[in-house]
């Protein structure tokens, strides 16, 4: 009881030091909320606007049609029509149009013989995530529009296959689900990694840390003081952004709450096995600082968050296997978007609990030492 009461003391110790300024208890709530929004509106694949140039060759019926699926597609706003090839060019140099459409010559005539009639969609490759997503825009009107024209004509075409699509726990591919929900992990990692890397820094700067080893803590009791305070704040921080994906953003949640507030406190564990390890480290604020940032980042390109693992050289995807943010955001993701149960998420908990079983216990050994 005696250690209970001591650990205690020190966590209040800690939430007091936080809190006591308004300014710190104003940037613990304004920063997740800004990101969440930042991130939702401004970090996204999706294309809303897409200025295009059309080039028809044909001049019928039918690629006058298709134009109109393109302008009324309400992504899609027509900025030039072209009278040749050579108009090509300029609107793709001046960044007037981020894709110009070519119909080809014949274009009517082999959709009503049953042909293939082509499209082409020349994009800006100067941003080749914004290109391949105004391609497949492209490919897909005019594939819903040739399957619409060979129905309305009765026309049958041997050997044509239709191609149905339908996307699971996203049904409109909207980036910002798979950003939001990134972020309850991504933004709790960066909070607790910072604020654990701080606190024996900002206890030796302040001229405390020789007063807080004259009293009855024990090392062990320190760092666990050290370590709560900063866990909690990482869970209050992911709170508030869940809150903004389900009410702001209207994404539906279909999991369990207890199970996912399990996951991230075990990877809350993890990290801050990572950061008490980088606060025994560090001799000042500007050094945690530093360091905390530079351990953020690697986690953050190596979590899958923004571009694939699977896309990555073999070196860097067993580098990965030791991120628990990789680990955190799978759980988060299949957890509130999939409505997946433990059985789905097992070997994401078992994975972290390793990493906790390794950060912990050699930053409890250095911090020993270091005290």
């Amino acid at each position: 009881m005696d250690t209970l009461f001591r650990i205690v003391a020190l966590i209040r110790k800690e939430l007091l030091a936080m809190l006591k300024d308004p300014r710190a208890r104003f940037l613990l709530v304004l920063p997740p909320l800004l990101q969440s929004l930042i991130f939702g509106y401004a970090a996204t694949y999706d294309l809303n606007d897409v200025p295009y140039a059309v080039l028809d060759l044909d001049h019928s019926g039918a690629s006058r049609e298709l134009i109109g699926h393109f302008d009324g597609s309400g992504v899609f706003r027509r900025v030039a029509t072209l009278g040749n090839d050579t108009g090509i060019a300029p609107q793709i140099d001046a960044r007037r149009a981020l894709v110009v459409v070519v119909i080809e010559d014949g274009f009517e005539r082999k959709l009503n013989a049953g042909d293939t009639a082509s499209v082409q969609a020349i994009a800006d490759g100067r941003n080749s995530n914004t290109a391949g997503t105004a391609q497949g825009y492209v490919s897909q009107i005019a594939q819903r529009f040739a399957e619409d024209w060979r129905e309305d004509h009765g026309i049958s075409a041997p050997g044509q296959v239709k191609l149905t699509t339908r996307a699971w726990f996203n049904p409109n591919l909207e980036t910002r689900w798979n950003m939001i929900t990134s972020m309850v992990a991504m933004i709790t990692m960066t909070m607790t990694m910072v604020l654990t890397s701080l606190s024996v820094a900002r206890e030796r700067e302040e001229g405390t840390f020789e007063q807080l080893l004259v009293t009855p803590f024990r090392p062990g009791e320190v760092m666990i003081g050290k370590a709560i305070p900063s866990m909690m704040v990482g869970l209050l921080q992911s709170t508030i952004i869940l809150l903004v994906a389900q009410f702001w953003f209207r994404i539906p949640f279909e999991g369990n709450y207890f199970l996912l507030y399990a996951g991230l406190v075990l990877f809350l564990t993890a990290v801050v096995g990572v950061g008490l390890f980088l606060s025994a480290l560090a001799l000042t604020m500007q050094q945690a600082m530093i360091s905390s940032f530079v351990t953020i980042m690697p986690f953050t390109l190596l979590s899958g968050m923004t571009t694939p693992i699977e896309n990555m050289p073999d070196v860097l995807q067993y580098l990965t296997l030791i991120n628990p943010l990789r680990y955190a955001i799978s759980i988060v993701h299949q957890v509130y978007l999939e409505g997946a149960g433990l059985a789905e998420v097992k070997y994401e908990f078992l994975a972290l609990a390793a990493i906790a079983s390794v950060t912990l216990p050699v930053s409890a050994w250095l911090f020993r030492h270091r005290l």
